[in-house]
């Protein structure tokens, strides 16, 4: 860890913190809290895989779309409309919209084939967006002038690792840049997290061998055909083992390469100094 102490952490001049852990918990909130009270930048890794590697794709798609549509078609063969995804930190519906959901098309899903592409390139523009942070810390500190950072990292950030691997190229670069902070919801934490997403499932990314398993698990168990199957149906039947599946990841990532706070403690935080009291106290349990 680059800040062995609480008193190391406390007295740097520039504080690096990358938060992981399921969306939800607290990340982003943090990290809007953190640039907003001033002296730090929030580099969000989902903002940047839909727009430098992914805005393409996802602007393709909405194009693709149009398209069937006879006036939209007009137009945008004669150049006369502009399509483009408005994708901010806080909305990243065109990103999920592009991975989409699998299953039966009428109702808006996708070929598993074709949904397995989607989340291999997605998988890559995630590692390369991690890659991407020291960059982003000399950016933040040469042009902006920035001394703190704060790396807000997406929900599937386990998925693209392998903790258990001291040599894994993604967390050791991570690592020697930044703190690992996990941010580790309880109980309730992933019951509320189930209901929220049981009312609007939203497209996730899958490390593929899970994928595979609970894909041929649920064809099995419906007794259904890849075509027959309600894409939310089975989003919302396996958004509950994927979050079991994330939880020992997390949980060796922070023992392997950081540290821990609790959903409940973050909950808490009302200003950057509290955020800099709580990582001093992670960093203490840690030792």
């Amino acid at each position: 860890m680059i800040y062995q102490s609480a008193a190391e952490w406390r007295e740097a001049k520039g504080k690096r913190v990358l938060l992981f852990g399921m969306s939800g918990l607290g990340k982003t909130h943090v990290s809007n809290m953190l640039r907003e009270g001033g002296g730090w930048f929030h580099y969000s890794v989902d903002y940047r895989i839909g727009t430098r590697y992914m805005g393409e794709l996802i602007s393709d798609n909405f194009k693709r779309e149009a398209m069937k549509v006879p006036l939209l078609r007009e137009l945008l063969m004669t150049d006369s409309v502009y399509i483009a995804s408005n994708i901010t930190f806080d909305n990243l519906a065109p990103l999920s919209t592009y991975l989409g959901k699998p299953g039966d098309p009428s109702k808006g899903g996708l070929a598993i084939a074709e949904y397995r592409r989607r989340q291999e390139e997605h998988r890559q523009a995630e590692v390369s967006a991690l890659l991407d942070t020291p960059h982003f810390i000399e950016r933040a500190k040469s042009i902006y002038a920035y001394d703190n950072f704060i790396c807000d990292s997406g929900g599937s950030i386990c998925e693209v690792v392998d903790p258990s691997d001291p040599r894994d190229p993604v967390l050791t670069a991570l690592s020697g840049n930044l703190l690992m902070v996990w941010i580790k919801g309880a109980e309730s934490n992933t019951a509320d997290l189930i209901r929220r997403f049981d009312r609007a499932p939203k497209p996730m990314y899958y490390q593929p061998e899970f994928l595979a398993e609970i894909w041929d698990r649920y064809l099995t168990q419906n007794r259904l055909t890849p075509e027959a199957v309600d894409p939310d149906a089975f989003l919302r039947w396996g958004y509950a083992q994927l979050l079991a599946h994330r939880q020992p990841r997390y949980a060796a990532m922070a023992e392997n390469w950081g540290v821990t706070v609790t959903a409940e403690e973050v909950a808490r935080i009302k200003s950057p100094d509290d955020f800099t009291d709580l990582v001093a106290q992670a960093l203490e349990r840690a030792r």
